[in-house]
């Protein structure tokens, strides 16, 4: 039986669809828009600010519809970005990775490798910190990214703390990597993968009884769900698909260190989330759009850009309720007939 209360969601749902296509052609044809206004630079700008985006929504899965406080997320993040450097330094040498596996060039089979690696890691990880909740969780969670961060420091063969450089890009058949805008749409099919692969997942039934779980564990527990399953579901997904976003990031800057790993990169991850919007589709990626662009912009005027950068995420946070992508769907709504 339909009501007048059901009615509007079908237009309020093809409106969100026109509004996601506007944004997809614009990406698309943005680097022809930043040729024609003489700003090239533009172009690996915005793709790193795609891949942070796409790390950011995969802690968002865990953060803003699961409710997990995570704080250890630059572990899946850093682990794929290593995956990418150390498997490119074992196909030039011709020994194994990690004494694991060959190494390769191709950055199709180091997403698959990361994607696994990242996933087994989260599942440990996860296994043992969603025994807890609260305060213990968020410090479980920050020990065990600080313990990948010290491994990898210690691993001299890899760089230790000088980190390991890539000579070259990994490549995808005949794409000429070694082009940012060629990098840059690797960069935004990634973004738009992960936007939908994570936008089906909340409109399942896995991400309503997720959502669920956040909003009142005690009565889903009561009907039958088991919370550590689903949060353990989520835990993996959202760490296959940080190692992914790490090989990614390796692979624009041609070069990874332990600080892929440190805590601070969990913190800016979280950042982006809590200042894009936690919950939302976009907010990781408009989180991740204002912080490195308020790094890049303030980093311009002076070398104490953070005195600057602080009070402006604070004034978002307190006065948008609801992130960047809060505010933007408020503006959106007061201008709709």
């Amino acid at each position: 039986m339909t009501d007048a209360v059901s009615l509007p969601a079908p237009a309020m749902r093809k409106g969100a669809a026109v509004g996601w296509l506007a944004v997809a052609v614009l990406l698309a044809v943005f680097p022809t828009i930043a040729d024609a206004l003489g700003q090239p630079a533009l172009v690996p700008l915005v793709g790193r600010i795609l891949i942070y985006g796409m790390a950011a929504a995969t802690l968002n899965l865990v953060l803003g519809y699961g409710g997990l406080v995570s704080f250890g997320h630059a572990a899946y993040f850093g682990l794929g970005g290593y995956v990418a450097g150390v498997m490119a330094l074992s196909a030039r040498n011709g020994d194994l990775a990690f004494g694991l596996f060959p190494g390769t060039d191709q950055l199709l089979v180091a997403l698959a490798v990361a994607a696994v690696m990242g996933a087994v890691l989260a599942a440990v990880i996860g296994s043992l910190s969603l025994r807890t909740s609260g305060v213990q969780f968020i410090m479980i969670t920050l020990a065990f990214a600080q313990m990948v961060y010290f491994l990898f420091l210690s691993l001299k063969a890899y760089g230790g703390d000088d980190g390991l450089p890539m000579r070259r890009r990994l490549g995808i058949g005949a794409l000429d990597m070694r082009d940012d805008r060629v990098l840059y749409f690797v960069a935004l099919t990634g973004a738009v993968i992960v936007f939908l692969v994570i936008w089906r997942i909340t409109v399942s039934r896995f991400g309503r009884v997720l959502s669920g779980l956040r909003q009142n564990e005690a009565r889903m527990q009561a009907i039958g769900i088991a919370p550590r399953r689903y949060r353990l579901v989520a835990f993996i997904l959202a760490g296959a698909g940080a190692s992914m976003a790490g090989v990614l990031m390796a692979n624009q800057l041609r070069f990874v260190s332990p600080d892929m790993l440190h805590w601070t990169k969990s913190g800016e991850l979280m950042i982006m989330v809590i200042l894009g919007g936690v919950g939302t589709l976009a907010g990781p990626f408009l989180g991740a759009a204002a912080l490195v662009g308020l790094e890049t912009v303030l980093g311009a005027f002076t070398e104490r850009w953070q005195l600057l950068l602080g009070p402006i995420l604070l004034a978002v946070v307190l006065y948008t309720h609801g992130g960047i992508a809060g505010l933007v769907t408020k503006l959106v709504k007061g201008r709709a007939p």
